[in-house]
């Protein structure tokens, strides 16, 4: 009797490890599920094995505003794809993007009060009414930089952008939403997997 006690405590104990085990270890396939932050600890040398920008780190916060303010200049009304480049680091994208280290926005201070994120009617299809910021990742589920989706809702690229999302996978790559603090009427869309973002406008 003791020993098929014994036994069963065993097996009991193997159950209940295999049940924890199996449970989703807080990565969402669908969209704005709450999500601990991955990536490496702020304010410190990214963790070995993770690179510095990108692979699976979401910064805890959004871009600072931008400290002054710059008037806005006349641009063409169909500018060509950005051609800035912000790899500020060897081996670092081209794109505006976000250090795992120290949640460094690279590239948002060059943009502030740019013309080219002018809007005459910002928040013409409303205000984004899903959750935002980093405890909400988003699953993308079909489209392209004209028009692409997740959770139902929907959003553009800004034209003066587009050049950036080269290499983003639309139909599965995770994005988290942030606030722009300074260009009124978007949002940044930053892409998980490539450490990377965008000005993105909600269309409902």
């Amino acid at each position: 009797m003791k020993k098929y006690f014994e036994i069963s405590v065993m097996l009991l104990a193997v159950v209940i490890f295999a049940a924890q085990s199996g449970q989703p270890q807080g990565h969402p396939g669908g969209g704005g599920q709450p999500h601990g932050n991955q990536g490496q600890p702020h304010g410190g040398a990214p963790a070995p094995g993770h690179p510095e920008v990108g692979g699976g780190h979401i910064p805890a916060h959004g871009p600072a505003p931008a400290t002054h303010t710059a008037p806005h200049v006349a641009v063409e009304e169909h500018p060509a794809p950005n051609s800035h480049q912000f790899n500020d680091r060897e081996g670092h994208p081209t794109a505006p993007h976000v250090h795992a280290s120290n949640d460094q926005w690279v590239g948002h201070n060059a943009g502030r009060n740019d013309a080219h994120y002018h809007l005459d009617h910002p928040w013409e299809h409303g205000h984004f009414p899903g959750a935002f910021g980093p405890h909400h990742v988003w699953r993308l589920s079909g489209g392209g930089p004209d028009r692409f989706g997740f959770g139902g809702f929907f959003f553009s690229v800004a034209p003066y952008d587009i050049g950036y999302v080269n290499g983003w996978l639309w139909d599965s790559d995770d994005i988290v939403i942030y606030a722009d603090p300074d260009d009124v009427g978007w949002y940044l869309a930053y892409n998980v997997r490539l450490g990377t973002y965008v000005h993105v406008m909600y269309l409902g």
